[in-house]
């Protein structure tokens, strides 16, 4: 693992269409947080995790301590490039993130997804890393399009 470098962007921007899971607003949302990231050295908000490859993003992290809370945190972004996915990329950039977690105090690691029917290779792969369910926010993206809370307690 290592920290967000200004080059890697682009390759992240290719990763995330080609994953196909996400839509073009979500990209331009996870490009944006990416760009606070490398360009505010002092913002302690967001923390970016890269898995390198063959000198390219195998995948990348993004997560961060929840405010006003005592040792939350959000898993705000995960993806894989395609070509590396069932490697075992994933599991080590959520282990990553876990690691780092408990080193900070947090005793909470928190993401959201969709309901929908796409998502649902995601849920099964945040659901073997152990997370659990914890809540259902019905319609909350659109209609018939639910936010799933999942939890993983340390």
């Amino acid at each position: 693992m290592r920290k967000l470098r200004a080059d890697d962007i682009p390759q992240i921007e290719e990763m995330l269409v080609a994953t196909g899971a996400f839509t073009d607003a979500e990209v331009e949302v996870a490009l944006e947080l990416l760009e606070i990231v490398r360009i505010d050295l002092n913002q302690q908000d967001y923390e970016v995790a890269i898995d390198e490859h063959a000198g390219r993003v195998a995948g990348y992290v993004l997560f961060g301590p929840v405010p006003l809370t005592e040792g939350t945190f959000d898993l705000y972004w995960i993806a894989v490039d395609p070509q590396t996915q069932g490697k075992g990329v994933g599991r080590r950039l959520v282990a990553h993130v876990e690691q780092s977690v408990k080193k900070r105090g947090g005793r909470l690691l928190c993401l959201e997804t969709s309901s929908q029917g796409g998502y649902e290779r995601t849920r099964k792969f945040y659901e073997r890393a152990g997370f659990v369910e914890e809540s259902c926010l019905r319609d909350f993206y659109k209609p018939g399009d639910d936010r799933l809370t999942y939890v993983k307690r340390f």
